[in-house]
């Protein structure tokens, strides 16, 4: 029976045809195809606008909010001792 599946191959076939059922162009070209798409996922993931760089800036905007709400309850604590003051003030 192995007789039979090893008669069939032609070895006079490229060796991408023998083995992988492709020629040489389509097998060129799906190897270039596989590079540029990895490539491509690598600018995604490490690039200028990438994922890594957007959920640095998630973070970054998170920290900001914090801030304004902290510097929020800051001046209103700030703007009750003032008025408290000028209140004081206005009773000289």
């Amino acid at each position: 029976m192995d007789d039979e599946l090893f008669s069939e191959i032609d070895t006079e076939q490229p060796l991408t045809e023998r083995y992988l059922g492709l020629s040489w162009t389509k097998f060129l070209f799906l190897v270039l195809l596989v590079m540029a798409v990895g490539i491509y996922i690598g600018i995604l993931l490490f690039g200028d606008n990438s994922l890594e760089v957007l959920l640095k800036l998630e973070s970054y905007e998170d920290q900001l909010k914090d801030e304004v709400v902290r510097l929020k309850q800051e001046n209103s604590i700030l703007q009750k001792e003032f008025f408290e003051l000028k209140e004081l003030d206005a009773d000289n």
